[in-house]
């Protein structure tokens, strides 16, 4: 009987190692989510392996992965984030950056967009951006209306998502009259055909250098999955789906 048992558990294991392993989670910032769903696609079809994409602002990922979140890539909208993660011991390498992120101004009312003065007029009233402190798009979006010199005039207007994915329900929602957001949203084909936006000239802001690493969680199980989807995602192949989503590859 014990020994029944035993091989039962042998082919248990077995059975699990082939069939059950785990898929890779990778936490993406919330700008990167279409493009991501995307690639996800289109690396499972090829490889047959499937993955999990967990969506929100790179600083709150950041603070999850602090507390030990089972993440086996961090895709940030910033180097800053994932720099600190691996001064912190906690990736396997320094980020590397995957592509350039856009700024677009957004809005799903009935207003025309010449330029950032748009901010300006009385029809304006509540103007949506990702929370600066957590969220580099937000960042980016107080230096342009700072660059425009309006943000002291419309600060009192603004209201905060926690991730663009917040800004982009108060934008769609028409709670906010007009947003920041990224320039990835609006070309989704979820969103491509919702409301109007612009560009934001870039010399208003930053370079939005989005970088990618892998986490120490990852050698526990998935160390070979993750450095091959990991190599796949700064491959010619993703680059031509990141550049339909608006992403850049230098500044």
């Amino acid at each position: 009987m014990k020994k029944i048992l035993l091989l039962t558990f042998v082919f248990v294991q077995v059975a699990f190692n082939l069939f059950g392993q785990e898929k890779l989670t990778i936490a993406v910032a919330a700008n990167a989510q279409y493009a991501m769903k995307a690639i996800e696609k289109q690396y499972e079809k090829e490889t047959g392996k499937e993955i999990d994409l967990i969506i929100g602002s790179s600083g709150k990922l950041t603070a999850q992965i602090r507390e030990g979140a089972p993440f086996d890539l961090f895709l940030s909208a910033d180097m800053e984030f994932p720099q600190a993660l691996y001064k912190e011991n906690l990736t396997t390498s320094e980020p590397q950056i995957y592509a350039y992120g856009s700024l677009v101004l957004w809005t799903c009312k009935d207003i025309d967009l010449l330029n950032v003065n748009v901010l300006l007029i009385p029809e304006v009233q509540v103007i949506a951006i990702a929370n600066p402190k957590v969220a580099p798009y937000g960042e980016a979006a107080v230096d342009v209306m700072k660059y425009y010199k309006v943000y002291d005039k419309v600060e009192s207007k603004l209201v905060y998502g926690e991730s663009i994915s917040q800004v982009n329900q108060y934008i769609t929602s028409k709670a906010a009259t007009i947003g920041f957001t990224a320039k990835s949203v609006v070309l989704s084909p979820e969103m491509k055909d919702k409301g109007k936006w612009m560009n934001i000239d870039k010399k208003a802001y930053q370079p939005i250098a989005q970088g990618i690493v892998i986490l120490n969680y990852s050698l526990e199980k998935h160390k070979t999955d993750a450095e091959l989807f990991y190599n796949y995602l700064l491959s010619e192949k993703a680059r031509k789906t990141f550049s339909k989503y608006g992403y850049q590859f230098s500044k």
